[in-house]
């Protein structure tokens, strides 16, 4: 008997230890695109060409990358009103617009062991708000965590969590809830649950 429970010590010490510790020799790596359609070359050329037929100046591509949803509505409006004023050229097709970078930020060190880099980014797009990670590296650990924060380096200042870390390398996506204001928080914190350490920030 004592020596099966202290085989059973054994197995479960070996368990927790490759549980805590196997992650910082494996990487997980996930590749996500931006589930938000864009606006293509042709559909904007498309678009150009129909309001010179009703005579109106169109932002520039990368200009219409900027706007808001308010404003790209309301220039849709206007391109509604003029063509109608003209009778012969309808515009009856909402535009594809790309979503806004609502922030922004690069993700740091934690410190000497806890190592993070790549960008974080907000997106909005018709309602809807998304944090991305693009070109993403960090420390693997165990059960790893996305928080927005108000103050990444003082999580006492609040913070929301977004889930679980898909992968400690890759791109990938993290949707916001709607009732969030998210352009309001101050960047993003990657959080060793567990042992409550900061692995990496990226400060909008």
């Amino acid at each position: 008997m004592k020596k099966l429970l202290i085989l059973f010590l054994i197995l479960a010490i070996a368990g927790i230890g490759w549980w805590l510790g196997a992650p910082l020799f494996i990487d997980n790596t996930v590749d996500e695109a931006l589930p938000f359609e864009t606006m293509t070359e042709v559909e904007y050329q498309e678009m150009v060409d129909a309001v010179e037929e009703i005579d109106m100046e169109l932002p520039s591509m990368d200009d219409m990358k900027t706007l808001t949803e308010a404003e790209t509505k309301e220039l849709e409006m206007e391109m509604l009103k003029q063509s109608a004023e003209m009778g012969d050229t309808m515009v009856d097709e909402p535009m594809n617009t790309d979503p806004v970078r609502l922030a922004s930020g690069t993700f740091t060190d934690a410190d000497n062991v806890h190592m993070g880099s790549g960008s974080a980014i907000i997106y909005e797009h018709e309602g809807e708000q998304l944090l991305r990670f693009e070109d993403f590296s960090v420390t693997n650990g165990p059960d790893l965590r996305v928080l927005l924060a108000n103050d990444p380096d003082n999580l006492d200042a609040g913070y929301i969590e977004l889930g679980r870390l898909k992968g400690n390398m890759g791109n990938q996506n993290y949707e916001i809830p709607s009732d969030i204001d998210a352009s309001s928080y101050g960047g993003v914190v990657i959080y060793c649950k567990p042992f409550h350490v900061t692995f990496s920030t990226a400060l909008f």
